[in-house]
C-alpha cells in the first residue's frame, strides 16, 4: 500500500510517511551528526557496525548490535531530522537490529547525556516543533484520534488478547510473562519469546492481567450495582463491559468510530445495551452527574493545553462523594519540562497531538482548575514493559496477517519500532504508568 493510498484509508498523511527514496538535509548536518553519535556510542553499552570500520561502542559481545546498511543515508537522517530521523531510518530499512528493544533500552537509558552538555543548550533551536495541525481542539482530536485508532479493529485484533485491552495490564508478579527482554543495570540481553509456555498461555496470562486493571480501577473507583459511571475514552469497550456486569449504569464516551462500533457490539453480546450506552462523543461535550469516572491511558492524548479542561470537566461530573479512577502513563518532571516542547518520532507516526505528563503536572492541574486530590496512587511500570513484550512477540508472530489486511513492509517496521520503543522506555524507567484514585479535598 503506497502513502496515497495510506492517505486515502486516514491512516496517515503522506507528508508524514517517510519517502524511502528522498533524503533531505544537507552534507555538513550529516557529518555533525556522525561526529556526534560515534561519540555517544563509545560510552554506550552497545556495538554498531558500519560497512568497513570495526564495531564502535563499549558493549560486550553479548550487547546489543546495531547494523547500519547506508551510512550516509543514515547520518543524513539523523543530521536533518535528529530522533525522527533516527526512526525514519530505521522505517526506510537503513539500519537493523536483531535485539531493537535492548538497544533502544540503551538509548533511552542514556537519553540525558547522548549528547554533550553545551550543546544541550542549543536543543530547542534545533528541534522540530509540534505542528499547529495536531492541536487537539474537537476537530483536531477527531483527526489525530483517527490516525492511529481507527487503523482496522482486525489488525488490533492480531497482537491483542481476548479482551482487546490496549493499555498496560497488572500481572499478579512481575517477569511471570517474560523469559526475555529483560534490562541489567549495564545492559540488556536478548528479545527472547514470551513466557507463559506457549503463546496461547501467554495470551491467556495477559487476558487475565488486563482483567485485574480493569477491576482494580473499578474498585479504586468503588463501581457496584446501581452505581452510575462515566467512562472517557471506550477503547473496545472491556471496561465498560465489567462495570455493566457489575451492576452499574455505564456512559462510556469515545471519538474512535471504528472503536465505537466493536465496543457497541460487545456490548449488545454481553447482553448489556439496556444498561451501558457507547457514544461517540468528545469529553468536552459530556453532561450529567455520576457516582464514577474512570478514564484509562486518556490523558496522554489530551495535549498539555487542554489538561486543566479535562480535569475540569472531571470534577464538574463527578457527584458528591464520588471517585475518580485514572489510570496515565507518565515521565519525570524534569524530562517532560525539558521535551514537552519537542516534536517527537512517537508524535509524527503513532500518537499525533499528545503530550505525556509527570505525575507533578498531574497534581499541579487538579490544583489550578479543580477540587479534586490524589488520595492513592499505584505505580506499575515494569507490568507496561512486560505487556508490551507480549504485543511485540505476537505482532512479530503474525506479521503475514497484518500484510494481509493491506499494511505494506514500511508499516511493519514502523509498529515494530513502535512497540520495541515503548518497551525500551518503561525497561529504562524513562516512563511510568500509574493508577491514580481522584477524590474531593
Amino acid at each position: 500500500m503506497t502513502s496515497t493510498q495510506y492517505a486515502t484509508a486516514r491512516v496517515i498523511d503522506p507528508d508524514r510517511w517517510p519517502d524511502v527514496a528522498a533524503l533531505h538535509g544537507s552534507a555538513a548536518r550529516g557529518q555533525i551528526a556522525r561526529v556526534l553519535f560515534r561519540a555517544a556510542v563509545s560510552r554506550l553499552p552497545v556495538r554498531v557496525r558500519l560497512p568497513g570500520d570495526p564495531y564502535l561502542g563499549a558493549g560486550s559481545a553479548a550487547a546489543p548490535v546495531m547494523v547500519v546498511h547506508n551510512p550516509a543515508a543514515f547520518f543524513t537522517r539523523l543530521g536533518s531530522g535528529g530522533l525522527i530521523g533516527f526512526g525514519e531510518s530505521y522505517l526506510a530499512g537503513e539500519w537493523d537490529c536483531a535485539d531493537l528493544t535492548g538497544l533502544l533500552t540503551v538509548f533511552a537509558t542514556h537519553v540525558g547525556d547522548l549528547v554533550p552538555a553545551p550543546l544541550q543548550r542549543l536543543r530547542r533551536l534545533a528541534v522540530r516543533r509540534h505542528p499547529t495541525a495536531d492541536e487537539q481542539t474537537k476537530d483536531g482530536a477527531r483527526r489525530n484520534i483517527g490516525r492511529h485508532y481507527d487503523l482496522s479493529n482486525e489488525f488490533f485484533a492480531l497482537f491483542l488478547d481476548e479482551t482487546m485491552t490496549y493499555s498496560s495490564a497488572l500481572f499478579a508478579t512481575t517477569g511471570s510473562a517474560t523469559t526475555g527482554s529483560a534490562t541489567t543495570g549495564s545492559g540488556t540481553r536478548g528479545s527472547g519469546t514470551t513466557g507463559g509456555g506457549t503463546p496461547v498461555a501467554a495470551e491467556r496470562l495477559l487476558a487475565q492481567a488486563q482483567r485485574r486493571k480493569v477491576d482494580r480501577l473499578l474498585d479504586q473507583a468503588g463501581v457496584g450495582p446501581g452505581s452510575r459511571l462515566l467512562e472517557i475514552g471506550t477503547g473496545w469497550g472491556e471496561l465498560a463491559v465489567r462495570a455493566g456486569q457489575r451492576g452499574a449504569t455505564v456512559r462510556t464516551v469515545t471519538i474512535s468510530a471504528r472503536q465505537r462500533e466493536l465496543a457497541a457490539r460487545r456490548v449488545a453480546e454481553a447482553g448489556l445495551a439496556g444498561q451501558v450506552s457507547v457514544e461517540l462523543r468528545d469529553y468536552r461535550d459530556v453532561d450529567g452527574e455520576f457516582d464514577a469516572v474512570c478514564s484509562v491511558e486518556m490523558i496522554e492524548a489530551v495535549g498539555e493545553r487542554y489538561w486543566d479542561t479535562y480535569f475540569g470537566q472531571l470534577d464538574r461530573l463527578l457527584a458528591p462523594g464520588g471517585r475518580v479512577a485514572l489510570q496515565a502513563i507518565t515521565m519525570p518532571h524534569q524530562r517532560m519540562l525539558a521535551s514537552r516542547h519537542t516534536y517527537t518520532w512517537i508524535q509524527k507516526y503513532i500518537f499525533p497531538g499528545g503530550l505525556i505528563p509527570s505525575a507533578t503536572a498531574i497534581e499541579e492541574s487538579l490544583h489550578r482548575r479543580t477540587r479534586l486530590r490524589v488520595t492513592k496512587r499505584h505505580d506499575f511500570g515494569a507490568h507496561y514493559a512486560q505487556t508490551l513484550s507480549i504485543w511485540r512477540d505476537r505482532f512479530r508472530a503474525r506479521q503475514h496477517e497484518v500484510t494481509s489486511l493491506g499494511f505494506d513492509e514500511v508499516f511493519l517496521r514502523m509498529w515494530q519500532f513502535y512497540l520495541c520503543y515503548a518497551e525500551a522506555g518503561f525497561r529504562a524507567g524513562y516512563l511510568d504508568v500509574s493508577q491514580f484514585t481522584l477524590e474531593r479535598a
